[in-house]
């Protein structure tokens, strides 16, 4: 698999699982998204420690990493070759969640089939394991959002961050086409699935919640993630956004 074909699955699965995101036209189809929020956790083929090296092998290379300890979070800022997207790699840590639900996401990715736990697509191909109940989803959920979301989704995009510089825009006029669309954003840098650094401007827009069957064959409505805004506060900073993307004080050495 090339970088190219690996972003342009990740891009295809994000839309089908936010058709209001695809359907806006407030910028131009090909604009370059500043990054990808990719969610995963630490288990086993789904950890950031086997999935960095393929995608480094794609051409991502791998430049910060990030703890946060409050959110059980463990974050990596994979760089691209050219000016494209970057990857950030968030990977929940299950050890910092209760025995209970703790054990129950890992009787769940543990359903896993052995051909669906290999690959260069492992964050592109949807859930690997059997859609959960309702209980153990709400179990989940209540014990961390990101977990509940996992249990769902399966390692993949939570969304996708663009910044409004590279867009020719800013973020007052931006904010006012979403809300028009029907996406009403947050500007609470604590809101989405890490905190945002206070060198950026940033407003998370969750996507409309989505009706899912449940093992049982109940259906719910919950939310499946959504879009970011950022724009730097210093317009003479050469660094990328994404690059102050995660707040100083949580970056740290993983050796």
């Amino acid at each position: 698999m090339q970088r190219e074909e690996f972003v342009q699955q990740l891009w295809l699965d994000y839309i089908h699982r936010h058709p209001d995101v695809g359907a806006l036209r407030l910028w131009p189809m090909d604009a370059p998204a500043e990054y990808h929020t990719l969610l995963t956790l630490n288990h086993g083929p789904f950890a950031a420690r086997e999935l960095v090296p393929t995608l480094a092998h794609l051409g991502f290379r791998p430049t910060q990493h990030y703890a946060m300890a409050d959110r059980g979070l463990l974050v990596t800022l994979l760089a691209p070759p050219d000016e494209g997207a970057w990857l950030v790699l968030a990977e929940l840590q299950p050890g910092t969640l209760s025995r209970q639900p703790r054990e129950r996401l890992a009787a769940l990715v543990n359903q896993t089939h052995p051909q669906d736990a290999r690959g260069q697509n492992l964050l592109a191909r949807g859930r690997p394991w059997p859609m959960p109940d309702w209980n153990t989803y709400s179990l989940l959920d209540g014990a961390h959002p990101l977990a509940g979301w996992l249990a769902v989704m399966g390692p993949s995009m939570h969304h996708v961050g663009f910044d409004c510089e590279r867009l020719g825009s800013n973020l007052a006029d931006l904010d006012g086409e979403l809300a028009k669309a029907g996406l009403a954003g947050n500007p609470d840098r604590y809101h989405g699935v890490f905190p945002v650094s206070p060198l950026l401007e940033y407003r998370f827009y969750p996507t409309c919640s989505q009706r899912l069957a449940f093992a049982d064959g109940d259906e719910h409505r919950i939310d499946l993630g959504g879009l970011a805004l950022v724009q730097k506060c210093l317009s003479n900073d050469h660094e990328r956004a994404v690059e102050l993307l995660l707040p100083h004080h949580t970056r740290c050495e993983i050796g």
